[in-house]
């Protein structure tokens, strides 16, 4: 799944065109290396999101096509 929709449906950033633009602002970094939104996200990848001054740091511990709001946070875990 691409990392811009992946992070849409886990509903930790709330609009994939927000996704996406962080995504290229190199705002986003997976496994250390900077990503673009066509990144395939895979189970264990290692996600750093930088908004604003909050920095958000998750494990990718699911990839699924679609998720209720209950089930997005089970997608991934903070770290």
């Amino acid at each position: 799944m691409r990392l811009d929709k992946y992070l849409k449906i886990s509903r930790i950033i709330k609009r994939r065109t927000v996704a996406n633009e962080a995504c290229d602002a190199g705002r986003v970094t997976v496994n250390g290396r900077t990503a673009r939104a066509s990144y395939d996200v895979k189970t264990g990848d290692e996600i750093e999101i930088l908004l604003g001054s909050r920095a958000l740091k998750v494990r990718v511990t699911a990839v699924n096509e679609y998720a209720k709001k209950e089930q997005a946070s089970d997608m991934y875990e903070l770290l």
